[in-house]
């Protein structure tokens, strides 16, 4: 089984998550993507600070697929530069990461 991944990314509204959250889902990227509510997000971007509301997204996926995760954002994403990183999930249920393994494993035949 592959290492189990935890991919979070913000985005602008809720459209444009719903929208990267079932492409994700449909090209078997992610098994799962929860589409969490409004934020306040606060950060520094071309010299001033900037207070925005963000959608945060986090997406369960294997750590084998995070560059077709990654490149599918990048694809999707409105941002100029998008926030997308990836945490391991150290310690999980097995038949859930099992699960993750199973939605996001193309079979062949």
């Amino acid at each position: 089984m592959d290492d189990a991944i935890v991919v979070l990314t913000n985005l602008p509204d809720r459209a444009a998550a719903v929208k990267i959250a079932q492409e994700l889902v449909a090209r078997k990227l992610a098994a799962c993507v929860n589409v969490l509510a409004d934020c306040a997000s606060v950060y520094r971007w071309k010299g001033a600070v900037e207070s925005v509301t963000e959608v945060p997204l986090i997406i369960k996926t294997r750590a084998a697929l995070y560059p077709e995760v990654e490149a599918a954002i990048g694809e999707l994403h409105p941002y100029e530069l998008p926030e997308i990183i990836a945490v391991p999930i150290v310690h999980g249920l097995t038949e859930y990461l099992e699960w993750v393994t199973g939605e996001t494993t193309i079979s062949i035949g």
